[in-house]
């Protein structure tokens, strides 16, 4: 696809043009990422209001970097991951 152009989200939480395509699909609103043929966002896009808020990015670092979760529905390990870091005890 020659001059195509995505919208992704950065590492930095803004938006910018990038030549390749998300791999992963997020919601603005939950701050919540996954695959792109996730179950769960695919059931939510088929009962509209969405993908208003629907927003792309590269890869999982850059997800995680803007303050998104992982999915449990699709990146259930990723998931598990997560939780557990909120579990740690903040240390000084």
């Amino acid at each position: 696809m020659v001059g195509k152009t995505w919208r992704l989200i950065g590492a930095d939480g803004t938006s910018h043009d990038s030549n390749q395509a998300g791999s992963l699909g997020g919601h603005r609103r939950s701050h919540i990422y996954g695959r792109l043929d996730c179950r769960a966002a695919l059931q939510a896009i088929a009962k509209g209001g969405y993908v208003k808020n629907r927003v792309f990015f590269l890869n999982q670092a850059d997800a995680e970097a803007a303050g998104y979760r992982p999915c449990a529905v699709c990146l259930p390990q990723g998931y598990l991951r997560w939780k557990a870091q909120q579990n740690q005890p903040i240390s000084n």
